[in-house]
């Protein structure tokens, strides 16, 4: 008994407020719809964060409804839970993959929170905050008594956990049930997969680089989706990548060597069949950044779909003593926390790295349904 296992795959997500990034992330999900009736599994598991909105735009919903009517006319049954993006924070609201409930998507809820495929069970729980994670143990402990009679199960969840986010997690790995064969994870976009009570715990990760922090991950172990095998005594996982559209590059350019590393960069980028996302870090000497944004912008406008610049002279660094300074001096997030902490409700401090988060990712759309789903829940409560 074989199923494939996804998350994050962010449908809508116009990244940069390019429309040619949320073509990316369309064209990946179609490639993977691809490769999943290629290797024809007996069922599929999607973790959460179908979409990027809880309110997508249409081109987002007629996608995913071709890819689920594919997996339907292969007799491949699709099984998904709502993650953080999918859910609107409003009372009784549900998610968008409800709509596709005719098209045979199986949304795993409150009101529906297990199904059995086969002999393999599989139950699970949409995404909920961390000041709602008292009643997320209490699901999965009642998910996990209903799995009993079951040889095989799978438990499906879009969660944080505190082992793996130190900070911003929802749930401790020890509100985790162990019982499960595999707990299928979505929420953390890099791919993690580990030993965890009688079976294996895995996040697949996002299926495309919704943030530049992904890059280091993406470079070292892909993006895609894990093909997971049930029928041995432990789940056997193997991954399986998804060549992206588009190349994502990261350099570190000492400005005494600018021009150098202007014409190697450009090099590569005439190899490419699409332009590029060029996040680029000058550092040393002492110049202006207007003079080299002008440069870095004459040299790649035309090459590149998005340049995002960092700098960093000689005169930032010998003033501001970086090296000296603690690890965590500059955490943006950490300084916004301890700005709030007056607040006796955490969800302001939540609220206000969320917002930073999406905006100083360009995503002003995102920040304001956060915002307008912060107080909607506010009101509602």
């Amino acid at each position: 008994m074989q199923f494939i296992h996804m998350a994050d795959t962010h449908l809508g997500y116009r990244q940069y407020g390019l429309s040619k990034r949320e073509n990316d992330f369309f064209e990946v999900f179609d490639n993977i719809i691809e490769e999943t009736i290629m290797e024809r599994p007996d069922f599929v598991v999607h973790s959460g964060d179908l979409f990027e909105y809880s309110r997508p735009p249409t081109r987002a919903l007629l996608t995913v409804q071709k890819g689920i009517l594919r997996l339907k006319n292969e007799k491949i049954p699709i099984y998904a839970t709502a993650g953080n993006h999918d859910i609107v924070m409003r009372k009784n609201a549900l998610p968008p993959q409800i709509l596709y409930k005719d098209f045979g998507l199986k949304l795993i809820s409150p009101k529906n929170p297990s199904y059995i495929e086969g002999d393999i069970f599989i139950g699970g729980a949409p995404y909920a905050s961390k000041y709602n994670s008292k009643d997320l143990v209490d699901r999965l402990e009642n998910i996990e008594k209903a799995s009993q009679d079951y040889k095989k199960s799978v438990l499906v969840v879009h969660q944080g956990i505190d082992l793996y986010m130190p900070y911003g997690y929802e749930i401790k790995i020890g509100d985790i049930p162990k019982s499960f064969n595999y707990c299928a994870f979505g929420h953390i976009h890099e791919r993690i997969m580990d030993d965890f009570g009688e079976g294996k715990l895995a996040y697949p990760g996002s299926t495309e680089v919704w943030r530049s922090d992904e890059l280091e991950g993406y470079k070292k172990n892909g993006k895609g989706f894990y093909l997971v095998d049930l029928s041995g005594d432990q789940p056997e996982i193997e991954k399986i990548n998804i060549k992206l559209p588009r190349e994502f590059i990261k350099e570190n350019i000492n400005y005494t060597e600018l021009q150098e590393e202007i014409n190697r960069i450009n090099k590569h980028i005439e190899t490419l069949n699409k332009k590029p996302i060029l996040n680029l870090t000058v550092h040393g000497g002492n110049f202006s950044r207007s003079e080299v944004y002008e440069k870095l912008n004459k040299a790649f406008s035309a090459n590149c779909l998005s340049i995002r610049p960092k700098y960093l002279p000689d005169t930032l660094e010998n003033t501001q003593n970086l090296n000296d300074m603690p690890r965590d001096a500059l955490d943006i997030k950490k300084m916004i926390r301890r700005s709030l902490k007056d607040f006796k409700d955490e969800k302001v401090s939540e609220l206000a790295t969320d917002l930073y988060k999406e905006m100083s990712e360009g995503d002003y759309t995102r920040a304001t349904d956060l915002a307008k789903n912060f107080y909607e829940g506010l009101y509602d409560n």
